[in-house]
């Protein structure tokens, strides 16, 4: 049985333990940057079918770097929301340089 959060807070630890492989912790950030890009350009374009790319871009990058170079099992199978959260603010604790790229 995996263990229950009560929190993000609480969750947000695990999750960096489970990214602790620099390649993998920079195929996640290469795939949340091309999910923001993809987003503002089907937008601002209004070509709507490019958001159809978001999952592959999110969970390719993602599980390229867990099954290949972290060797572990993605978060997002065991806790979907706070995985996707982690995602968003490990994208942003290294953008404001939290955590080494």
């Amino acid at each position: 049985m995996s263990q229950k959060y009560a929190s993000f807070s609480e969750f947000y630890p695990y999750y960096l333990s489970e990214h602790q492989n620099l390649s993998c912790r920079r195929l996640h950030f290469v795939g949340s940057l091309l999910i923001i890009i993809v987003s503002l350009y089907a937008v601002f374009s209004q070509q709507l079918a490019w958001l159809w790319l978001l999952p592959i871009l999110g969970y390719g990058f993602a599980w390229v770097g867990h099954f290949f170079f972290e060797h572990n099992k993605p978060a997002t199978f065991t806790y979907p929301f706070y995985s996707f959260l982690g995602d968003w603010v490990m994208f942003k604790d290294i953008l404001i340089g939290r955590i080494r790229l």
